[in-house]
């Protein structure tokens, strides 16, 4: 998500707030008629709405080709009823509900449904209106009477202050409608009043927030009459400050996203900060807070690229694609646009990271440092800033002209200062006396929407007589796509790795301000840092409103995050996580056991083979022997049979030599959910959703034992030195000791109950790591906790997923923790810290999988292998396999053979072509 999704949003509504002015509110509307060339021959009526906003008129058509028309409150020589003039006029046909508004101005805005600069109507001109419902023509006539006259004030600080009294005596007026509630068994916990932020505008309205959901009901009832987020869904949430306030409040549903699901800005703090601390409350036991240095750790290590951690560091800072003041800032990493060829490998290649766009031109520099020495205190060596809300907007007019206009009043920007070429604006950068901007993040995504003037805009004429269109590219992109592909390259790049820190130091870190910021040449307008200006103690409003939108206008300089320089990345060890070397680690720097590294050379070597060629996996055979989906499926030591379990309430046994099925058992007419061979591979054990767990005997071809350990299905099932781990929808994991005794001259297992791991909701899954000191439960609802089995104390929990829990795992150094949910993400936790360090999304939900610490096979929803690059965040292979799910997969100790069971009823066999 991104500025311009919510562009293409208001492309298709022709009213937006856009179309207010900066710092004005949208009130309310009425169904209306406008009347032209009343009472003569000509006279027609368009039908629309009439929006009340407090500073202007709006009339909204209905039909989509007549311009919309904005009458400024300010140019309004007078506002009535023409009845009340003309009553004792015999003549005068009597019209009820109209108002008359004569203007010495009015905007024309989207003639023919094109956006454009505002067309200007000059002169003296009446127009008039019809309400629908001609009683409220009176309300609506004192309500403008008395925004007429706050316009008309002035100073800037008394309009503002009439404005504010007004709005808040329609916000006093009224309250959150409860019957919006999703349910009404939701428990109301806070109610206040706040505005949605969205870029250069704020819409006034009702929060509340329920043990359910978080509200915002708008006072003008738009873009829709309520805006809700599920509580459960909340991922992230950030307290901002707008307008060099305190006030703001930014909620995430999503890991990654720039963009956020909604911002509020209150009217004092003590609101906001009690709807934080009741969220952050409700957050604390599902998701990890991240800091700083928790996001600086992970980057560090290689489980986050320099484009999330930039994002990270810029969410943290303040940085929001929601406040085009504090838009999220990203630098400039290319320093070549004339090459036919990138060559990523050259230092030249690339800008130098340790200096401010302002230092790189050392002729410029120091012209600046000339008038620096000679200028009064307080001293600054650049005059604009590196990020405001015109950067932002100068990028991305083309996908966001209407934001253009709103910020210029109706008006593009000279053709000539219009983002017409990447090696035009570098060298403007480089050159310029007053140019010293860095990118947006856009320019390192996906999506090169904002280099293409796909809307056919009229941006203007240059200088030459060529029409402003699509930006022009360096010679080495081929085109917009392959640009930022490059782009993104180049940041991700091995140079850029081993510098980056250098630029965070001067945007993020200790060389953002003082005598650090002085000798770095780093030093902007003392206005543009936090804490600049304290807005509470001047107390003359027309000196605070100038000052404020000055401010605004000119860019912020975003909340220190770091006081000590900040560390390079650890390259190499970013380039060699797992494979060979997770094996080897040594006992210092590791949290598990010495007993761990429990392969041998030879088959450490095999493994490493083996997974460096998982791509290659083929497809050997397939049989299909159940009646419903696989649920388990185990292998004996000699691999000559595989044992399966099914949702249709078969354990089966199957011979791989001679092709066919050799047992069938069912134990009782429920699904069965999985299985396993016990040391011997003389005993089967399937657990099963009676609640039961059944032991068979091989050698018998019969039941031989039957645990009735839980008051739900069992899920899932895992066994360890005479120790079997069951899972439950009970929300329990139960460890028993199963000790084998002879009765009457049959083996039987005597069971003892050893521990009791308790959750709060059905647990789904569950696994033990190599050394079975760990084990790990994922749950329906989306938790993951770590515990260790040998005192049964729980490690960790972290709310992981959206929904169920498919599958978790811990890496063969058990370092590390990856899971899989019905949200379609892989999740990857820090087993020693508990730390979330790495989400990844799949197209489909991951069903099962199997990793060595850095690849990953798994399963997918589609019937697909898909083996996933972790560190790259990428699928390397996609290899056809089910017509349904993929629902279990077995894997040899050599990592060399592979089983798979679907929904299709089928298990297929795989092998690696080397």
């Amino acid at each position: 998500k991104s500025l311009f999704y919510s562009c293409f949003f208001f492309f298709f509504l022709r009213f937006s707030l856009l179309l207010l002015n900066l710092e004005e509110y949208y009130f309310e509307q009425h169904m209306a008629n406008h009347i032209i060339n009343k009472d003569c021959r000509d006279e027609r009526k368009i039908r629309g709405s009439l929006k009340i906003c407090s500073k202007s008129i709006i009339f909204e058509p209905d039909e989509k080709m007549p311009p919309i028309i904005k009458i400024p409150l300010r140019d309004c020589i007078s506002i009535d009823a023409p009845e009340d003039n003309d009553a004792n006029n015999p003549f005068t046909w009597y019209i009820p509900g109209v108002i008359s508004v004569v203007s010495n101005q009015a905007f024309l805005i989207k003639e023919q449904n094109i956006i454009a600069p505002y067309k200007t109507e000059r002169g003296k001109t009446e127009y008039l209106f019809q309400l629908d419902v001609a009683g409220k023509a009176d309300d609506v006539i004192q309500t403008l009477l008395q925004l007429n006259r706050a316009s008309h004030l002035d100073k800037m600080g008394d309009q503002a202050a009439m404005i504010t009294a007004i709005l808040q005596s329609r916000l006093a007026r009224t309250s959150f409608d409860k019957n919006r509630f999703q349910s009404v068994s939701e428990t109301l916990h806070m109610e206040c009043e706040a505005e949605m932020v969205t870029p250069l505008v704020t819409n006034p309205g009702h929060v509340c927030i329920t043990d359910e959901n978080l509200y915002f009901q708008p006072l003008n009832g738009y873009p829709k009459p309520v805006v809700h987020i599920m509580m459960h869904s909340v991922r992230r949430i950030y307290k901002r400050r707008h307008g060099l306030m305190p006030l703001g409040l930014e909620v995430f549903c999503t890991e990654n996203d720039l963009c956020s699901d909604i911002y509020l800005k209150f009217y004092n703090s003590e609101d906001r900060d009690e709807l934080y601390f009741y969220i952050a409350t409700y957050l604390e036991n599902h998701i990890t807070e991240q800091t700083a240095e928790s996001y600086m750790l992970q980057w560090q290590r290689g489980h986050l690229s320099n484009y999330q951690y930039l994002l990270h560091l810029n969410n943290l800072a303040d940085r929001s694609c929601n406040d085009l003041s504090q838009y999220p800032v990203f630098p400039w990493i290319i320093a070549d646009y004339s090459s036919s060829e990138l060559d990523l490998t050259k230092p030249e290649t690339f800008r130098d990271l340790s200096k401010p766009v302002g230092a790189l031109n050392e002729e410029r520099l120091q012209r600046l440092l000339t008038r620096y020495r000679e200028m009064p205190e307080p001293k600054f060596m650049y005059g604009s800033h590196y990020s405001s809300p015109g950067y932002v907007l100068f990028y991305l007019v083309r996908v966001a002209p209407e934001y253009m206009l709103c910020l210029q009043n109706g008006k593009f920007d000279h053709a000539d200062r219009m983002f017409n070429s990447i090696a035009e604006t570098w060298k403007n950068c480089l050159d310029g006396a007053t140019d010293f901007k860095e990118l947006i993040p856009e320019f390192y995504e996906n999506d090169s929407s904002f280099l293409i003037n796909s809307l056919k805009l009229e941006l203007g004429k240059r200088q030459g007589g060529k029409m402003v269109d699509h930006v022009e590219l360096p010679p080495w992109a081929s085109d917009p796509d392959d640009f930022l592909q490059k782009s993104q390259n180049a940041l991700e790049s091995q140079y850029v790795s081993e510098h980056l820190h250098e630029w965070i130091d001067l945007v993020f870190g200790y060389k953002q301000k003082g005598s650090e910021a002085i000798a770095a040449h780093n030093v902007f307008h003392p206005l543009t840092y936090e804490g600049g200006v304290d807005l509470n103690s001047i107390m003359d409003p027309n000196e605070k409103v100038a000052l404020l939108t000055q401010i605004l206008e000119f860019g912020q300089t975003p909340k220190q995050l770091f006081t000590t320089p900040h560390p390079r990345r650890i390259i190499p060890k970013f380039k060699s996580l797992s494979r060979a070397s997770s094996h080897n680690v040594s006992i210092a720097e590791s949290p598990v056991s010495p007993s761990e590294e429990s392969f041998e050379d030879l088959t450490e070597e095999s493994i490493t083979l083996a997974w460096n060629n998982i791509a290659k996996l083929k497809l050997d055979e397939q049989y299909k022997i159940h009646k419903e989906e696989i649920t388990g499926i185990a292998v004996p030591c000699n691999g000559t049979s595989v044992f399966t379990t099914s949702q249709d309430s078969t354990l089966k046994m199957f011979s791989k030599d001679s092709k066919t099925l050799q047992r069938s058992v069912s134990f009782s007419n429920m699904a069965l959910s999985s299985c396993l061979i016990l040391p011997g591979d003389t005993t089967v054990i399937s657990s099963s959703w009676d609640n039961h767990i059944y032991f068979y005997s091989v050698a018998f071809g019969r039941r031989q034992d039957t645990l009735m350990g839980h008051d739900d299905a069992v899920s899932k099932i895992c066994w360890h030195d005479n120790c079997l781990y069951s899972a439950s929808w009970d929300s329990t994991v139960k460890v028993w000791r199963c000790v084998p005794t002879e009765v009457l001259g049959t083996k039987r297992h005597h069971f003892e109950l050893l521990a009791e791991l308790e959750h709060d909701v059905s647990v789904n899954t569950i696994n033990l790591n190599a050394a079975n000191a760990m084990l790990v439960s994922g749950t329906k609802e989306g938790t993951i906790s770590i515990w260790d089995v040998t005192t049964a104390t729980m490690l960790h929990q972290l709310s992981c997923h959206s929904g169920t829990v498919y599958d978790a795992a811990f890496s063969p150094d058990s370092r590390h923790l990856l899971s899989t949910g019905e949200d379609g993400y892989f999740k990857v936790i820090d087993v020693q810290t508990g730390m979330l360090i790495s989400s990844m999304a799949s197209e489909q939900p991951q069903r099962c999988f199997k990793w060595d610490g850095h690849t990953v096979l798994s399963g997918s929803q589609s019937g697909e292998l898909l083996v996933w690059d972790l560190l790259a965040g990428k699928v390397n292979e996609r290899i056809k396999g089910h017509t349904g799910a993929v629902t279990c997969m077995w894997m040899n100790e050599q990592c060399s053979s592979i089983i798979t069971g679907g929904e299709d009823k089928q298990i297929m066999f795989w092998k690696l072509q080397y």
